[in-house]
């Protein structure tokens, strides 16, 4: 029964609580990209470039908190700072479609040349991402590290393994549920977001009841660069910041989001757990694992299935298959 236990702890330090905090850093990620694709009907490739920006402004800012004594104790500062960079974010994705997308959208143009436009857009928002903050590795994190604390889990236990829950882990999960809570009541319940939801179901009908298009637009980047914002300064404070990782993290959130259902946002969130959870999963070396569930049988290799360096690599082929076999995703949203 102890080893049970054992391997319980370990499978949840390793693989669960893992999985559950990237799992919300990507369906928030996911809601994003799905909310551009639902209501504006481009694939926005600059999402992870946004999130860079956003996450960058707030490091900054969370510097200057931190220069002036200003903090949380044991919460992080970069929660005072989260505001700033959504307003940052959000000022330069409402430059971006002024300057870049309201053009095509005045023209009718078609969806694929919002894409390629967007690509366009992704660069200059990595250059200036990395100018404005640099290409390498920040950590901003402050205040309590732990939660629980494995050494202290073990002397409470008497177990062999420690249980370790860090508070970044913490507030990334509660941060995705109240921002998940406050998105579908905007949605569901306010006069702007049912008019953005009639507005993507319908646009011409939405358009001959009344609603102003331009306010539509306004609120989906706001929405969206926000969502992007809180995605990325959680996975910043709970792994660290890095220009191009962002760059990278496209193809699982773009994963997630066609996983579920693009187009849907409980799709977008379901998503995120599906891609979180196989690249964890998969990924992880059961050696370890499999001694306390088998006691006795020590396999001789790692037992993981792939390197940590291929679990991009997971989403991709999660993706493709999807797109062959079932190209509206998990929860029926619209065909890529």
């Amino acid at each position: 029964m102890i080893d049970i236990l054992n391997a319980i702890v370990l499978f949840s330090n390793f693989v669960l609580i893992p999985g559950m905090a990237y799992g919300a850093q990507l369906a928030l990620g996911a809601l994003g990209v799905t909310l551009i694709y639902a209501v504006l009907r481009f694939s926005n490739f600059a999402h992870g470039d946004l999130m860079a920006f956003g996450t960058a402004a707030t490091i900054l800012f969370t510097w200057w908190l931190q220069s002036m004594g200003v903090n949380l104790g044991v919460l992080p500062t970069a929660l005072l700072a989260l505001p700033v960079g959504i307003a940052a974010a959000v000022a330069m994705s409402l430059v971006m479609d002024k300057a870049v997308y309201s053009f095509y959208r005045a023209k009718r143009s078609a969806s694929v040349v919002f894409v390629i436009s967007s690509v366009g857009v992704m660069f200059v928002l990595n250059g200036l991402t990395r100018l404005l903050i640099g290409p390498d590795d920040q950590r901003f994190a402050d205040g309590e590290r732990f939660v629980i604390r494995a050494r202290d889990f073990k002397d409470m236990t008497g177990l062999d393994e420690g249980l370790a829950l860090r508070t970044t882990q913490v507030i990334t999960v509660v941060v995705a549920i109240l921002v998940v809570i406050a998105l579908f009541r905007f949605l569901n319940h306010s006069r702007m977001g049912k008019a953005m939801r009639a507005y993507s179901d319908n646009e011409d009908l939405a358009l001959l009841s009344g609603i102003d298009p331009k306010k539509v637009v306004f609120w989906t980047w706001v929405i969206a660069a926000g969502l992007a914002t809180v995605a990325g300064v959680l996975y910043g404070l709970d792994k660290s910041f890095k220009p191009f990782t962002y760059f990278q993290l496209l193809l699982p959130i773009f994963a997630a989001a066609i996983v579920g259902g693009i187009g849907n946002p409980v799709g977008a969130i379901a998503g995120g757990f599906v891609i979180a959870f196989s690249e964890v999963t998969v990924t992880y070396a059961y050696k370890k694992f499999l001694g306390y569930i088998v006691p006795g049988w020590e396999p001789d290799g790692l037992m993981q299935l792939l390197s940590t360096d291929y679990k991009f690599a997971v989403s991709f082929v999660i993706l493709v298959v999807v797109l062959l076999v079932r190209p509206t995703g998990l929860f029926r949203g619209k065909v890529v």
